[in-house]
């Protein structure tokens, strides 16, 4: 077996700290690197221990977690991020992602996320539990979508003009079925440019297509 991965664990309720440790004792992969169970404890335990992946609570005492990530991201401490709320607030979502969080579970399905959660977070993949990617997908389906102007970022990715004008469709929730009528396509063609999409952009669903298309202007929310 190879290494494993070295979990913290950060709340301040001890039977949330136990319940994911005995969901997480299952996992051959994975072990517990210890606990803390306040922000202070967080920041002083990165000061001298490290792990692989951080689950740590959004809402804790003294410091939280948004606070805790400041602080790692003002010390260069490089580690990958779980956090656990018990608000599906896309807001949030997007401000703890911007201060270097790759997951984000709600805490009522945290039990059952956590070990994917973890794995997938440790390969350098994004997790979100399944309110949270609907609650994304509202964001950005929920308003007008405009396909933009190809930006410098996606040459980059290789990707080409056909293949931004199908995400482009795809970020609207075009079926392939609908964007094949569309731009006079088989179906089978559109499946293709798809299946390349998401290997280009290392997206695992629909959700991830959206934020990469907005965040490099592929489209425009209105």
């Amino acid at each position: 077996m190879g290494k494993k991965i070295r979990v913290h664990i950060a709340d301040d309720h001890k039977i949330l700290i136990e319940g994911i440790y005995a969901v997480i004792k299952s996992s051959k992969e994975i072990e517990i690197e210890g606990y803390s169970l306040d922000g202070r404890e967080v920041i002083e335990w990165s000061k001298t221990h490290m792990a692989d992946v951080l689950v740590l609570d959004i809402n804790m005492p003294l410091f939280d977690g948004v606070e805790v990530l400041k602080s790692f991201k003002l010390r260069g401490i490089d580690i990958k991020v779980i956090i656990l709320s018990s608000y599906d607030d896309v807001n949030l979502v997007k401000e703890m992602m911007q201060l270097g969080a790759s997951g984000f579970l709600s805490k009522d399905s945290a039990s059952k996320h956590i070990v994917d959660a973890i794995k997938a977070v440790y390969k350098g993949e994004q997790y979100f539990s399944d309110a949270i990617k609907n609650n994304l997908l509202k964001l950005y389906m929920g308003k007008e979508v405009r396909l933009g102007e190809r930006p410098e970022s996606t040459i980059a990715q290789n990707l080409t003009r056909r293949e931004v004008e199908i995400l482009g469709l795809l970020t609207k929730e075009y079926s392939s079925l609908e964007i094949a009528k569309l731009l006079n396509l088989s179906k089978a063609t559109v499946d293709t440019y798809r299946k390349n999409l998401f290997k280009k952009i290392k997206a695992k669903n629909v959700v991830g297509l959206a934020m990469y298309a907005v965040k490099n202007k592929i489209v425009s929310i209105q």
